[in-house]
């Protein structure tokens, strides 16, 4: 599952959901499933809960320059002690996937991280992290296993805009 979280009215800290939302037009396989999860935070915790693959992609404060982007495992997050700390979400995605280990093995989790530019009153990315929207979507999709050559007309601009129209519903 790739899961795109963070906050779309806070400029790039919504940039997961910016990236999952234009993931969803890849006809991906069907074992790939597209979660827009917003800051649900432990409301994605059932979904998490029945997944062995996980890919979030996320707003992360990792010290490198204004749109960095960082591919990194769950159990590899302690290096980066303060990407969370700046989350607006209830509980970090971290914390509902090490809960997920009080009933069974934590999926795989690989985290890709963007350093924002701006973190403002915004639904717009930042231009330096709007930049990086076609790598971004690429470095995910190549962490979920697939070409990403076979979607490469899905990473280039125009890219949507999300927004109320654009919540996907949750996977059943």
């Amino acid at each position: 599952m790739i899961l795109g979280v963070g906050n779309l009215l806070l400029r790039d800290e919504g940039v997961g959901v910016h990236v999952a939302v234009n993931l969803m037009e890849c006809p991906f396989p069907d074992y790939i499933d597209v979660v827009e999860g917003g800051t649900d935070g432990f409301g994605l915790f059932n979904l998490i809960l029945e997944t062995d693959r996980l890919i979030v992609v996320d707003c992360v404060k990792g010290g490198g320059a204004p749109a960095s982007i960082y591919r990194f495992d769950i159990d590899d997050y302690r290096h980066f002690p303060d990407v969370y700390k700046t989350s607006v979400h209830q509980v970090s995605i971290e914390e509902v996937i090490s809960l997920t280990g009080a009933f069974r093995d934590p999926p795989r989790t690989t985290i890709i991280g963007i350093e924002p530019a701006e973190v403002s009153m915004s639904m717009e990315l930042s231009p330096p992290v709007q930049e990086k929207l076609p790598k971004i979507m690429e470095l995910v999709i190549e962490a979920a296993g697939v070409d990403p050559a076979k979607y490469s007309h899905y990473l280039k601009a125009p890219f949507i805009k999300p927004g109320p129209d654009h919540r996907a519903p949750v996977p059943a």
